[in-house]
């Protein structure tokens, strides 16, 4: 069997770390400081978001699962899904590009805080570091999504979303 390549998207450079743009990328990190198996590929793009699909262009869509922040899921919630639009996130845009297809599994990390910034806040909002009370919202929430890659990397997709998605 081939390796998964879970990829976590997110901004190079300290400045984003920790910030909400970068929930993929620190979902990403924290899974290749758990997982042991070799049925997986940790990739953390070192381009920035928008231009994400340079990371990915290659790799076969079935063994991709991809990794990225979303603005309409709240924080703490987490969605899996397969064969999706990118619904406007630049970065999952660029991803299927790249790949010419959406037939892959993403994790949609949600972000949004209980007022949706305005448009014209949503840039800062994305690049701020998180607030304790977000870090801590994000922590809870990592436990389960690590838990559903292990089940799409060992059981598929199908099985994880119908574990996970009942949130």
């Amino acid at each position: 069997m081939a390796a998964y390549y879970i990829v976590g998207l997110g901004n190079p450079g300290p400045e984003y770390d920790n910030s909400p743009h970068n929930a993929g990328k620190l979902m990403a990190e924290l899974f290749l400081k758990k997982y042991t198996g070799n049925k997986a590929k940790i990739i953390l793009p070192a381009v920035f978001m928008n231009q994400s699909g340079k990371a990915v262009k290659g790799i076969p869509t079935k063994w991709l699962i991809l990794l990225h922040d979303d603005i309409d899921l709240p924080l703490g919630k987490f969605k899996i899904v397969f064969n999706r639009g990118s619904g406007g996130h630049k970065g999952v845009e660029s991803v299927i590009r790249a790949v010419g297809s959406e037939k892959f599994v993403r994790v949609r990390i949600g972000i949004s805080p209980r007022k949706k910034p305005s448009h014209a806040q949503l840039m800062k909002f994305l690049t701020h570091k998180f607030k304790p009370s977000e870090s801590t919202a994000i922590k809870k929430i990592s436990k389960k999504i690590l838990e559903a890659l292990e089940v799409i990397i060992t059981e598929g997709h199908e099985k994880a979303m119908s574990l996970y998605n009942k949130n």
